[in-house]
């Protein structure tokens, strides 16, 4: 084709596609292979909040931010790549939250699930469905989507938690909802230091049903979204330190282990997959990827982890309280300096349901 012919051609394009325009249609053709891509490619980047960084600005938002001002008094780890979102990745939130002595967070709700886990202090509590659970470093706790859940820290020293939700996948399906609960002491209007909702049932009750591998028979409690909603850290650990025990490590993961709904089997939430990950000192993980997106905290040790290829291959030095991501289908591997403990969630139960996901080594 001539070098006039192939001008032609594409004035005739673009006044057809000038003239389809008010009619709200598009060519396929000019991005197909932005759609339907030859492989994942996440805006999201590779990513790490120190914690000798974020910590002193977690505190300093405590006496900066009155207790009236804020729902809930966080601050987001927004993913380098997707500034502006509120997004860890492109499906995950992730955010460091802080209550003070005295503090009580209103009860409300929301179609968002949410977990806690928790990185500092003693003392706090978390409430869902009306059963508090004190909080100890290294907990994990759920918020079932639309179950009723407040905050509260009657001890002596400020407790600082992650919190994870499916904040960006909800909103990609507009769906969306919350509530306030009047009846817990008003409005959801942020940390008040007035009174807490008053419990439902004792402290360590879902536990006791259902922490043993066992539930009650018959079902007394069918209409709570997920029975257990707590996992203390001490069992958990207990767990995976037998895991290694056991035999070698996994060549990728050392020794990895899924928080689980113990009704199902299947994951916590429906939506974000949980594990305790325990590096023995020394490891060296094989290349690996899979198309979950995950947010990991290093709960004990130090190490480090490579994610990406070259040139755009990113090392980090991790440590205790440290934040890093992994987006969707990048490379990495990870290794252990010291004997290690690391918490994280992604978003595989979604893929899994949908018959997406994959994994690779590489």
């Amino acid at each position: 084709m001539s070098a006039a012919m192939s001008a032609a051609v594409s004035e005739a394009r673009r006044a057809f596609y000038r003239a389809i325009d008010p009619l709200g249609l598009a060519p396929l053709w000019e991005v197909l292979h932005a759609l339907v891509p030859a492989r994942p490619a996440s805006a999201a980047e590779p990513a790490l909040w120190r914690w000798q960084d974020v910590r002193p600005e977690v505190l300093r938002a405590g006496e900066l931010i009155g207790a009236a001002e804020a729902v809930r008094r966080v601050l987001i780890m927004e993913n380098p790549g997707l500034r502006g979102q509120s997004s860890a990745t492109g499906t995950l939130y992730a955010g460091l939250q802080l209550i003070l002595p005295g503090e009580v967070a209103p009860s409300h709700r929301h179609s968002q699930t949410a977990l806690r886990f928790v990185l500092e202090g003693r003392g706090a509590y978390t409430a869902v469905n009306g059963e508090r659970h004190t909080m100890e470093p290294g907990d994990f706790v759920i918020t079932p989507s639309w179950t009723w859940h407040d905050h509260g820290n009657p001890g002596h020293e400020p407790v600082i938690w992650l919190d994870g939700l499916d904040i960006p996948l909800l909103r990609m399906l507009d769906a969306g909802f919350a509530e306030n609960r009047p009846d817990a002491g008003g409005p959801a209007t942020g940390p008040t230091t007035g009174p807490a909702s008053e419990p439902e049932r004792p402290e360590g009750d879902a536990l006791a049903r259902y922490g043993s591998n066992l539930r009650p028979y018959p079902e007394e409690r069918a209409a709570l979204a997920a029975p257990l909603f707590v996992y203390p850290y001490g069992r958990s650990r207990a767990a995976v330190l037998q895991l290694a025990r056991s035999g070698p490590p996994h060549p990728v993961h050392g020794y990895k282990m899924q928080y689980i709904n113990p009704t199902t089997g299947g994951a916590a939430m429906r939506t974000m997959a949980t594990f305790l990950q325990l590096l023995p000192r020394g490891f060296t993980g094989h290349w690996y990827r899979s198309t979950d997106a995950s947010v990991h905290s290093v709960v004990e040790g130090h190490g480090w982890i490579e994610i990406g290829e070259s040139p755009r291959l990113r090392r980090f030095e991790w440590g205790p309280r440290d934040h890093f991501v992994v987006p969707s289908w990048q490379p990495y591997r990870i290794g252990s300096a010291a004997e290690s403990v690391l918490f994280s969630f992604s978003d595989r139960p979604v893929h899994e349901a949908l018959g997406i996901w994959r994994e690779a080594l590489t």
